[in-house]
């Protein structure tokens, strides 16, 4: 049996450093020493199909990328999709000593870690996050105990809980001007710690459908009125426990007139004009770049992207 650990603090996760690879550390011991009241969560490994689906979702793989199915093989060659688990585990303090083990933001591991790991981390994160917040019951007060690897249950009343997902949607909306040029229309939010402009996105509420949620988002935040909605595709985005629902839209009607408690710019870019826009990391980044790749001239230049 294979053991993965993956153990984070504050957001941030440790990983084990091969010469130019990082990954997950692997093996039977943890890879640094816990205190008695580090609790350890076991996790199944993800199933080959799940996974599968996770690597082709998270990122738009240029022909010399690793493929899923050597994604799915470990360091030393084991298929870790046959005999593994994974151990979770929140550190009482980040680590600064050990031979080849590293600190690094969750978020940023995406660019070094292959999609299996970063599931693994981003699975681990949301699992921390929700025991951290979910210590007590609700309903009557009394501590919780955990049930199963994914549910706690009461010790007074028996209430079980599970982990929640913060549902949000993000569209991406597009039209001809007047010249028959095609324009996407995005955004500055003003949540950006970068000066990228994306796509507009919000939360689902209550009582609404996906396509209802992006309707509403578009025309808080814009003003606009869209049509032709259909889904794109999804992202776990375990900052702190979201999924992240993809669409894309066309223009209908309306002036774009911003939310500015919620976006400081916006407007409509050709593929000639694009201003920086985010990481590879994001789904907007997928939905963006799929736009770009249709019909795009072939002496357009190369975009410009933020990290």
């Amino acid at each position: 049996m294979i053991t993965i650990w993956a153990c984070l603090c504050a957001g941030d996760v440790l990983l084990k450093r091969e010469g130019p690879t990082l990954s997950l550390p692997v093996g039977d011991e943890p890879p640094v020493e816990l205190q008695p009241w580090n609790v350890i969560t076991t996790l199944a490994y993800p199933l080959a199909p799940a996974t599968q689906a996770l690597a082709s979702t998270q990122t738009m793989a240029p022909p010399q990328t690793t493929t899923t199915a050597q994604k799915q093989t470990n360091r030393n060659g084991q298929d870790r999709c046959d005999s593994c688990q994974v151990k979770v585990v929140r550190l009482d303090r980040p680590v600064t000593e050990g031979e080849g083990l590293e600190m690094m933001n969750l978020r940023s591991s995406f660019d070094v870690l292959d999609s299996l790991d970063y599931a693994i981390a981003g699975k681990a994160a949301e699992l921390i996050y929700w025991d951290s917040n979910t210590k007590f019951c609700g309903c009557c007060g009394a501590p919780m105990k955990f049930h199963t690897e994914i549910s706690k249950r009461c010790t007074n009343c028996g209430k079980e809980v599970w982990p929640q997902l913060a549902t949000a949607v993000i569209v991406r909306i597009t039209r001809r001007d007047t010249d028959g040029t095609e324009e996407v229309l995005l955004v500055h939010a003003n949540n950006f710690k970068r000066p990228y402009y994306g796509l507009v996105a919000g939360f689902v509420e209550t009582g609404e459908t996906l396509e209802e949620a992006v309707q509403r988002e578009v025309r808080e935040e814009t003003g606009l009125t869209i049509k032709n909605i259909y889904y794109f595709g999804s992202q776990p985005w375990p900052y702190p426990c979201g999924l992240m629902v993809g669409f894309t839209a066309e223009y209908a009607a309306g002036d774009i007139r911003l939310q500015r408690s919620e976006l400081s710019s916006g407007g409509w870019f050709t593929r000639e004009s694009m201003p920086p826009i985010p990481g590879k990391s994001s789904i907007a980044r997928r939905l963006i770049d799929d736009w770009l790749l249709q019909e795009q001239p072939e002496s357009s230049p190369a975009t410009s992207a933020v990290p």
